[in-house]
């Protein structure tokens, strides 16, 4: 697959001398579904929001099919990249129907209203997540669980090459993760959109990923496909604590989980991990 998104030798810093990201290089290619894996602070909201346009890297260039974004007009890139945070707090009581309706705001002209075709894409949105019976309640009185859906049918209703999810399924029960993880995975399959998302799960990479990206204090430490980069080595650098990878008779890896201390363990500051 082409990549149709790229970022090479990025760095941003919030403040002097407290770097956030270290000469970070990324490809996201068409129709796949990549997850950035680390610990947290490791970066990986701010690469996010760096890929969408919405920060500027201090160096380094952000391409969209070879294209600078920052060079696109921001409706234009608006209309080709699009981010979901982890978590919106609302201002106005909303219903969930209005907030999904924003997502075609790239495509609205100054002062214009949606037409028909906008409130189709709308409605096909929710039916992916299934919110249309939640469709007109307030955005406010929703759970967690439930206002992280409707930012991903915002997503999905602003119709992008690319989304960008930041920790999408952070608030969702079981059900609700694998509904949105299996439509993301057919999204990307069927209708050539790719994903970058951002989590804190090794498992869930492994069922949903194509590409993945482990971080560690704002520096890519691994960069490949699941099988390539969730090894026991990596993960257990990454993330300073021994881990073990579960494999199957074909020698598939099925789990990552962490290894007991069997009740040894003691309250400490946390430190490197090496074998």
């Amino acid at each position: 697959m082409a990549v149709i998104l790229a970022g090479e030798g990025l760095n941003y810093s919030y403040v002097p001398d407290e770097q956030v990201l270290h000469a970070v290089d990324i490809a996201v290619h068409e129709q796949s579904v990549m997850y950035l894996l680390g610990h947290n602070g490791c970066g990986k909201t701010t690469l996010l929001e760096i890929l969408s346009g919405l920060r500027t890297p201090h160096q380094g260039t952000v391409t969209l099919n070879g294209k600078n974004i920052y060079h696109m007009p921001s409706h234009k890139r608006a209309q080709r990249v699009g981010l979901v945070p982890q978590m919106h707090t609302p201002v106005f009581a909303y219903t969930v129907r209005e907030v999904v309706l924003m997502g075609r705001t790239p495509y609205l002209r100054f002062l214009g209203a949606p037409n028909l075709q906008d409130y189709t894409i709308v409605d096909e949105a929710l039916k992916t997540v299934g919110l249309t019976d939640l469709q007109h309640r307030p955005y406010t009185d929703l759970s967690g669980g439930e206002r992280q859906l409707t930012l991903i049918a915002r997503g999905l209703a602003q119709q992008t090459d690319i989304l960008l999810l930041d920790e999408p399924a952070a608030h969702l029960d079981p059900r609700n993760q694998h509904l949105v993880l299996e439509t993301i995975v057919a999204l990307a399959k069927h209708q050539e959109v790719s994903f970058v998302i951002t989590s804190h799960n090794p498992n869930s990479a492994l069922l949903y990923a194509d590409q993945v990206i482990v971080m560690k204090t704002g520096r890519v430490v691994a960069s490949g496909t699941p099988a390539e980069v969730l090894t026991e080595k990596t993960l257990s650098k990454s993330y300073d604590m021994p881990v073990e990878v579960i494999y199957n008779e074909d020698h598939v890896a099925r789990a990552v989980v962490p290894r007991r201390s069997n009740g040894q363990r003691q309250l400490r500051q946390a430190v490197p991990y090496d074998e």
